[in-house]
């Protein structure tokens, strides 16, 4: 099966299942403050999980791009990638356990047409006295004709809460049989073997203080296949990178190193994934280029990465290139993005890998010259040579250097924020709380994005934004630095909105109708063919019909702008190349 026919085959199966599909939303998140990329799925859905209503209804599937940098380490073996597709299916309140494990066993063995002895299932197995074993989703599994031994019960079968408390419950895992003899008749999840493919979250349970749960009233299901580990299954492979999506890749670096993939497996699959994982952060619709912060730090981290271990395999001229235009070839069709922002991309690799190539052999010289690596050299080798601290813990383990541990950490430490990452199921604040005072800075960030538009131009588009309980941070496309004079207009316009009291309205309608009407947003194949359109009031300076801010938007939000109290901009700095970063706080409401 190949990788188009796959990724049909899921959407279509649950669309005759009554769901709805949705596309990919953006690699960087929304109004998450806890996290630098979309790590899953379910992460952009996390307010529909939580109660709010979807436009397209409680029934939906996607195959979502994720990057997650908690994985960056594991890279290397057959089966972990920074980036990957994860295909999934939702119940928003709808169908749970019966439903969703039948839809799971049917479309692996029917549809997929996996056999049925090479498959076997981890159930959540308890926690001591609280909640016992999940013997439902067992009972589900057994009427489907599975095998007793092909159960097994594990502690850590459970998804959440995002916090301290909320949604959470178990999760049932579905494993797949890679090994050339006979599947085992008893199932061990810890023989690795055994492939994870699927996960079905079964949201039923909310917590609500310490060793204390309640069942929730709106019970949802949660999906993910790994597209890439699936693919791999259902063409008899035990490695990924066997696959149609990476060995165009593994023959270019062959080709430019003169080295087999067989005899450098790890090194050729690092290259791959992280210039991968590279060209879809670039590219991305609020794609970014390499920094010294957020995620243009992990971007550089990977790209530099990379680099490096095309050193190792003596690659003599620059290669990124090479590579990311293989993977937009591959890619432009189901993400057309990629191709619009292929000058992005190209530029940005190489300016970086020219910047790196420049310095990595000095930098090693260095770093080779050291007994023992403390705070000083470390933050030597990233400030002079642009060596990532992780790379330079990552050298001195492979050649037994010492590292200073205490010196290390204290200045890894100084430095951390730099690559924070949050893995799934780690989504504090944000939208997830549903916090009023987020709310209110969610709504003032529709004023925004519209002030900037009248005082900086119509080529304003939001780049992503950050939003918690005590600041907007707001990303947008724009060149240059605000002037002094251009970031008091658009105080002055978001506060004469504020002042108004507009009223603020949700609407369900058309994609196409949104459009028409001039609702903004990053028009790219997220939306379904419904979406939500919050407007925000009557502008005074044109015809009474049209409001101030109409745009796409999930939600939630305040009912009037006079909620807001007041609006201010604290600070105005460049987030990336193109990108402009506004920081902005609201009157405090008594």
């Amino acid at each position: 099966m190949t990788y188009q026919q796959l990724k049909n085959s899921f959407l279509e199966y649950f669309e005759k299942q009554g769901h709805k599909v949705i596309g990919s939303a953006s690699l960087i998140p929304d109004n998450d403050p806890t996290v630098l990329f979309t790590t899953a799925g379910m992460h952009p859905l996390v307010p529909y999980l939580m109660g709010e209503k979807h436009a397209l209804g409680k029934r939906l599937a996607s195959c979502q791009k994720c990057i997650r940098t908690s994985d960056i380490d594991e890279v290397g073996d057959g089966t972990h990638h920074t980036f990957f597709e994860m295909l999934g299916n939702w119940s928003l309140g709808d169908y749970f356990k019966k439903e969703t494990i039948k839809f799971s066993w049917e479309f692996l063995t029917q549809v997929l047409k996996l056999d049925k002895d090479r498959i076997a299932i981890s159930i959540f197995g308890g926690n001591s006295d609280v909640i016992d074993y999940d013997s439902e989703s067992e009972k589900y599994w057994l009427e489907l004709g599975l095998n007793k031994d092909r159960i097994a019960k594990v502690s850590e079968n459970w998804w959440g809460p995002a916090g301290l408390s909320g949604p959470c419950g178990p999760d049932t895992e579905m494993f797949y049989w890679t090994g050339q003899d006979q599947a085992p008749k008893i199932f061990d999840p810890e023989d690795k073997k055994w492939v994870e493919i699927w996960n079905d979250v079964l949201m039923e349970y909310n917590k609500i203080a310490e060793g204390k749960f309640e069942k929730l009233k709106q019970k949802n299901v949660d999906t993910g296949m790994g597209l890439e580990r699936t693919l791999a299954v259902l063409n008899n492979y035990d490695d990924n990178y066997l696959t149609e999506l990476f060995q165009p890749i593994i023959k270019k670096i062959e080709d430019l190193s003169g080295k087999k993939y067989a005899s450098d497996k790890k090194i050729f699959r690092i290259i791959a994934d992280h210039i991968r994982s590279a060209v879809f952060i670039m590219g991305d619709p609020k794609g970014v280029g390499p920094s010294n912060k957020d995620q243009g730090y992990v971007l550089r981290r990977l790209i530099r990465r990379a680099i490096r271990y095309g050193k190792n395999l003596e690659i003599k001229n620059n290669f990124c290139l090479e590579l990311a235009k293989i993977i937009i070839e591959k890619y432009k069709a189901d993400y057309p993005e990629l191709e619009k922002n292929q000058i992005f991309i190209t530029t940005e690799l190489e300016k970086e890998e020219n910047k790196f190539q420049a310095t990595l052999e000095k930098g090693l010289r260095e770093f080779y010259k050291q007994k023992n690596i403390d705070g000083k050299i470390a933050f030597l080798l990233f400030s002079t040579y642009g060596f990532p601290l992780e790379m330079t813990e990552e050298l001195a383990k492979e050649n037994n250097i010492k590292i200073n541990k205490t010196d290390f950490e204290a200045e890894f430490q100084k430095h951390q924020e730099l690559s924070r990452t949050a893995s799934v199921g780690m989504f504090k604040g944000g939208l997830v709380d549903d916090n009023y005072n987020t709310k209110r800075h969610h709504s003032a960030a529709h004023l925004l994005l519209e002030a900037l538009r009248r005082v900086l131009g119509p080529h304003v588009e939001q780049k992503g934004s950050n939003i918690n309980q005590e600041r907007i941070r707001f990303d947008f496309s724009h060149n240059e630095k605000m002037s002094d004079e251009q970031k008091k207009q658009v105080e002055d316009i978001v506060n004469e909105q504020i002042k108004k009291a507009l009223p603020v309205n949700c609407e369900e309608m058309p994609l196409a109708k949104a459009k028409e009407v001039g609702a903004t947003g990053v028009f790219e194949h997220k939306y379904g063919d419904k979406v939500k359109v919050y407007s925000m009031g009557k502008s005074s300076s044109i015809s009474s019909e049209i409001p101030f801010s109409r745009e796409i938007c999930g939600g939630p939000h305040v009912d009037n702008t006079k909620e807001l109290i007041s609006f201010k901009i604290t600070k105005e700095e460049s987030s990336s190349a193109g990108v402009r970063r506004i920081k902005a706080i609201l009157g405090k409401n008594n």
